[in-house]
């Protein structure tokens, strides 16, 4: 063996050592505000992805010990539980803009999140999708654990020249098992393009129910916008018929601009709790934070309590990535004991923990002042404490 061969076996060596460690790292508490804990540290980063997906490991072809294919970012995962272990389908992101899905998997939820031996392939449809990418894991009554996803398509409507404008929709997967995904027809809504569309756990009424969010264009809202319910009746056909806004846009909050639901959502004795993101613009850009508000037990398109303002927003590092002052979720977990995993991704980075529980985030959801949508009205909202303190 010559000494470069051996430089370059040893440099692999230490490499996978500090795969393991980075891997293996436990993770604490870091902050909390009475509602859920932050945890110190991403529970994924591009770091975390396995070396083989990366790395020509033969001496042979790799002499020199190169990486081959980079990772940029790992964000914006679902999440379920499995076999008693913590899943997320995250959106593994690739130096070349490309994003495809992966499993990671933990034993306790907030740390040693491992990457399964290969990505998901995605069967395609006769219309290959450019890029997918924000796959939400819904584990549906009907016996199959779909993953909606956005398929996102060059606009073949651009004007020549235009190599940015784009077409999304939603791509439907489902699966029993995680590895073998059987490709259903992507949406069919008549209410312009759709980027975040999410699947309710259980029928309705004998259907299928979709929480949508209509928009006119790619980026732009324009007259769509908000947090939409629709109902499919057959998932091998999945038209939306029906659709409607539930929790639209509003001037000067954070959803003012667009909003979305994150996860499915989580089934409690007082309502459906759920979990959305909200987005305004700002001079330094977009802002995304994310905020929590319930819908009634028996009709789901009745929202019941809304508390004011963001629920969770980016905090020291998050802040920083590709796209900055962003969080962004799209999975959670709620344990047979109450505990609640949020998955939450920073800045279309990386991916974060924060753990709550049901009867917190219902208590946070049904007793935090509504947004009177004026700054006299938010003054009462803290004299009516500070009086109802007072009084005992």
């Amino acid at each position: 063996m010559n000494t470069e061969s051996a430089q370059k076996i040893h440099n692999f060596e230490e490499l996978f050592k500090s795969h393991k460690s980075l891997l293996g790292r436990p993770n604490i508490p870091a902050a909390t505000n009475g509602v859920y804990t932050r945890y110190q540290n991403p529970v994924l980063t591009a770091a975390h992805t396995p070396l083989e997906w990366r790395y020509d490991l033969n001496a042979s072809t790799n002499p020199l010990g190169l990486e081959r294919i980079g990772i940029n970012a790992t964000f914006n995962a679902g999440a379920m539980k499995w076999n008693d272990n913590y899943i997320m389908a995250v959106r593994v992101e690739g130096v070349d803009r490309k994003s495809f899905f992966a499993i990671a998997e933990s034993p306790n939820g907030t740390d040693n999140f491992s990457f399964w031996e290969k990505p998901i392939v995605i069967p395609q449809t006769h219309e290959p999708d450019t890029n997918v990418y924000d796959m939400r894991l819904t584990n549906h009554e009907d016996g199959w654990i779909y993953g909606i996803f956005c398929t996102e398509r060059k606009d073949p409507n651009a004007k020549p020249g235009d190599t940015s404008a784009a077409v999304a929709n939603a791509g439907i997967v489902r699966t029993k098992d995680l590895l073998e995904w059987e490709r259903l027809p992507d949406l069919v809504s008549k209410t312009g393009q759709q980027r975040n569309v999410v699947l309710h756990p259980e029928f309705v009424d004998g259907k299928y129910a979709l929480y949508t969010r209509p928009q006119d264009g790619f980026i732009d809202v324009g007259s769509g916008g908000g947090i939409g319910l629709g109902f499919v009746t057959d998932m091998n056909n999945p038209v939306v018929v029906d659709e409607h806004i539930i929790f639209g846009k509003k001037y000067h909050t954070i959803y003012e601009l667009k909003n979305g639901l994150g996860p499915a959502p989580i089934k409690t004795p007082k309502g459906w709790l759920h979990l959305a993101h909200g987005v305004r613009n700002t001079a330094a850009g977009l802002r995304y934070t994310l905020y929590i508000f319930m819908t009634d037990l028996i009709d789901i398109s009745k929202v019941t309590h809304v508390p004011a303002g963001h629920f969770m927003a980016p905090e020291g590092d998050e802040f920083i990535g590709d796209v900055s002052n962003v969080l962004f979720s799209n999975g959670w977990i709620d344990d047979p004991d109450g505990t609640v995993y949020i998955y939450y991704a920073s800045s279309d980075m990386r991916m974060h923990v924060a753990v709550s529980s049901v009867d917190k985030l219902v208590d946070y959801a049904m007793n935090t002042p509504e947004d009177t949508f004026t700054s006299a009205g938010s003054v009462q909202s803290i004299l009516n404490l500070i009086d109802k303190n007072k009084n005992g």
